[in-house]
């Protein structure tokens, strides 16, 4: 049980991060001390579910992303942190976006041909 509690905590200061909130400030949306947070991060609090569910919310993430098997890798971290700058941005936007990535990897495969 105890490597589940690790993989939770450390799961979530990962997609903390990668949303660019501190401790307090996760903290404040589920209305819990920065302690707190910090405790759950280091594996070292046994949360409740509602207080798992509360953090999942103000994270805005799936159960499922929470509860992937493995901790994530550098490029999941990265795929994750683009969502979150995509998240708040209309569909014209994230379409114009969409349409210079792939100009850029067409750029990138043509050099590696």
């Amino acid at each position: 049980m105890a490597e589940l509690i690790s993989q939770i905590g450390k799961q979530i200061r990962i997609l903390r991060k990668n949303r660019g909130l501190t401790q307090e400030q996760l903290g404040e949306r589920v209305q819990l001390p920065q302690s707190y947070i910090g405790g759950v991060e280091r594996g070292e609090k046994n949360i409740s579910i509602e207080t798992l569910e509360r953090l999942i919310h103000a994270l805005r993430v799936s159960p499922a992303e929470l509860f992937g098997t493995e901790l994530p890798t550098e490029k999941e971290k990265l795929l994750d942190s683009l969502k979150v700058l995509l998240q708040h941005r209309n569909s014209q936007e994230i379409e114009i976006i969409y349409k210079l990535s792939k100009d850029v990897l067409t750029v990138f495969d043509s050099r590696n041909r």
